[in-house]
């Protein structure tokens, strides 16, 4: 149990319109990550679920049950809040029974599934102290352990580790994906972070503006992504965008940069644009799509050579900012390839990878 169905979801805030008609469905079991910049409208979204704010349009239905007019403690869901949300005089252990214990659960089954939460989020030591007593990743730890004590039809996470530092959020993320799999329900997740989106989610919804701008599986986002938008987004570093035109050269469509640089298409790609003729198109290339030019160049590989303007190691690979078609172009490349900055570097583009998007409507062609 657990399906969630959103159906043209409006919301506003006086004239804000803050969520703009989503429809979403989300099956049982499933771990969704909702994901966008500030003020995309995921977290109304997700407390529009919870019933913490009512919707303006549209139904809300859980296992095809719609509960539009439900009162949150009716709609059997658990969240877990940003800010741990805790009862500060209360211990650990009566922090994670309080919404048992609201709902008349039997002290046995109290007993029970706190133990069991407990020693699945390895905080059983630290049942008997009060939450000051405890570190940020302890009390995130007590405030999901407070939710999955209940069998609630879903779980809500609203950006629950934004407060940890670099360390424990990648604990954390590590700690919520095994849970999800051990649980096996349904849980939806808010973040701004896509690092997060891309680690945890079964499917990734992104916002923008108050609408869905691509739904999938992560990699699918990441590789095939819809407009421009999704692609400058999901990445780190971000995909670099490089202004280019689109021409008709003697073996077909071609890559001009501003600053004049030839890139061949792979047959294939060229082969699909050949119906576009001659226009201005934004060149996305990832980081991950530069390598080291090598004597014998792999098939879809373009060669081109640049300055190393500056150079970022972070020891198993070094990150290398280069001017290329007139912007500035970071390349991932191997820890040793560049040695020092002002360096000249010949790179090898993998074309058969690279995204064109029109500039006019920041769709990907």
């Amino acid at each position: 149990m657990g399906r969630l169905t959103l159906t043209d979801l409006h919301k506003h805030y006086g004239d804000t319109h803050a969520v703009k008609g989503v429809s979403l469905d989300i099956p049982e079991g499933e771990f969704a990550v909702l994901v966008g910049p500030s003020g995309c409208g995921k977290s109304t979204l997700l407390r529009s679920i919870a019933g913490l704010e009512n919707i303006d349009q549209g139904t809300i239905a859980i296992d095809d049950e719609v509960v539009n007019d439900m009162r949150p403690r009716d709609r059997n869901i658990a969240m877990v809040f940003q800010n741990y949300a805790l009862y500060p005089y209360m211990s650990v252990y009566d922090n994670i029974a309080f919404g048992l214990r609201a709902r008349n659960a039997a002290d046995s089954d109290v007993k029970r599934r706190v133990a069991a939460a407990a020693e699945m989020l390895g905080i059983e030591t630290l049942l008997d102290r009060l939450p000051r007593q405890l570190s940020g990743g302890q009390r995130q730890r007590v405030a999901i352990g407070r939710a999955i004590v209940r069998d609630a039809r879903l779980f809500l996470f609203d950006e629950p580790l934004s407060n940890l530092d670099a360390k424990l959020r990648d604990e954390m993320r590590a700690e919520i994906k095994r849970l999800h799999q051990e649980l096996g329900k349904t849980m939806i997740y808010v973040t701004h972070d896509q690092v997060e989106a891309m680690t945890l989610a079964d499917r990734i919804v992104l916002l923008k503006d108050g609408v869905i701008e691509q739904e999938g599986a992560p990699l699918e986002l990441f590789e095939r992504p819809a407009t421009g938008f999704v692609a400058g987004f999901l990445g780190s570093p971000s995909m670099n965008m490089i202004p280019a035109a689109l021409t008709n050269g003697a073996d077909g469509p071609t890559l001009r940069l501003q600053t004049g640089e030839a890139l061949p298409l792979p047959a294939e790609r060229a082969s699909a644009l050949r119906e576009e003729g001659e226009r201005e198109i934004t060149l996305g290339l990832r980081p991950q799509h530069f390598s080291r030019a090598a004597e014998t160049l792999a098939p879809g590989h373009v060669p081109i050579s640049s300055i190393a303007d500056l150079i970022q190691p972070t020891g198993t690979q070094t990150y290398v900012t280069s001017t290329i078609g007139g912007v500035p172009v970071i390349a991932e490349v191997g820890a040793h390839d560049v040695s020092a900055q002002g360096a000249s570097i010949d790179y090898a583009i993998d074309m058969a990878r690279a995204i064109l998007i029109d500039p006019e409507t920041d769709k990907v062609l």
